[in-house]
């Protein structure tokens, strides 16, 4: 940390109701990320990485310590909660508003109690179940509430996920019907209707481009809940998937980020809170032409 340094005030209910798509920088600080594993481990080198982002344009950065790819192992509390608060300690002084990508509660309120302004819970409230009672005693901390079955249970089959990704009403009535029970839950535990961002979870339970495009191309019923919406596809496996039936051959990681930018510039002009990408300065251009179509629209 930057000694002599105070950490900038933050307007937090001003980023949730942003009338414009944020950027969400990724920083990954595991050796088991499925896009960038150990990259950014070392404490330098994460601090270094989320400058990068913000200077890039990213409004969040949202910090995760656990791999959550499917059969992933899990990292232990300590080491989590270690890599967690060396990054918040080194970015917050910089002025950062910082997303904890973590489900288990003890992280949660270490990170927020070092400075952290968002918990971002993958598995929405049903992994750790103190976790909401975490959030409902930092009213100032908002609380994204995420679609996902599998909870990092791992998948029966070659498939990621496939024993988690059968939708008997559709993909987009189930996940919508279950994340809003999941957000009911949280605020059953005192977290306020304010403090909540939802994501419906691409990729989570959810392996194939025949799950995320009917979620993508039903943004409008999401938005319609009044709770502002998260959108996650970078470097997704669908997002390959989809580039690979329209004729790219191996997409590697540079064509996905140029999908990613084309999906990023789609959400904003769908009007979504925010999308969480790698590659922040592509989907900061993506956004921005994104935000400046739908103010056009609207005029």
């Amino acid at each position: 940390m930057n000694e002599g340094r105070k950490p900038m005030a933050i307007d937090m209910k001003a980023i949730h109701d942003s009338q414009r798509t944020l950027v969400m920088g990724v920083l990954n600080i595991t050796e088991d990320s499925f896009s960038d594993g150990g990259l950014w481990l070392a404490p330098e080198a994460a601090k270094a990485h989320g400058e990068a982002m913000m200077k890039a344009g990213a409004d969040i950065i949202d910090i995760g310590a656990e791999s959550t790819r499917p059969g992933a192992k899990r990292v232990s509390e300590a080491d989590e909660k270690a890599r967690v608060l060396g990054a918040v300690d080194a970015l917050i002084p910089e002025g950062a508003v910082l997303s904890i990508d973590t489900t288990r509660a003890s992280v949660a309120l270490a990170a927020l109690e070092h400075g952290a302004q968002i918990i971002n819970d993958v598995s929405g409230g049903q992994l750790d179940r103190e976790l909401p009672h975490v959030v409902a005693d930092h009213s100032d901390c908002l609380y994204i509430v995420q679609h996902w079955r599998g909870w990092l249970a791992g998948a029966a089959g070659n498939v990621p996920d496939a024993d988690t990704s059968r939708y008997e009403h559709g993909v987009v009535n189930d996940v919508y019907d279950e994340l809003m029970r999941q957000v009911d839950a949280v605020l059953e535990a005192g977290v306020q209707a304010e403090q909540v961002i939802i994501d419906p979870g691409l990729g989570f339970s959810k392996p194939g481009v025949e799950h995320n495009l009917p979620i993508l191309a039903a943004l409008d019923r999401f938005n319609a809940t009044g709770y502002p919406v998260l959108i996650g596809a970078s470097r997704k496996r669908f997002v390959g998937s989809l580039l690979a039936g329209a004729g790219v051959t191996e997409p590697d990681m540079a064509s996905k980020d140029n999908a990613t930018a084309a999906i990023s510039a789609l959400c904003a002009e769908h009007g979504v809170w925010a999308v969480r990408v790698h590659d922040v300065a592509k989907s900061r251009d993506a956004v921005a032409v994104g935000n400046a179509w739908r103010e056009y629209a609207n005029a």
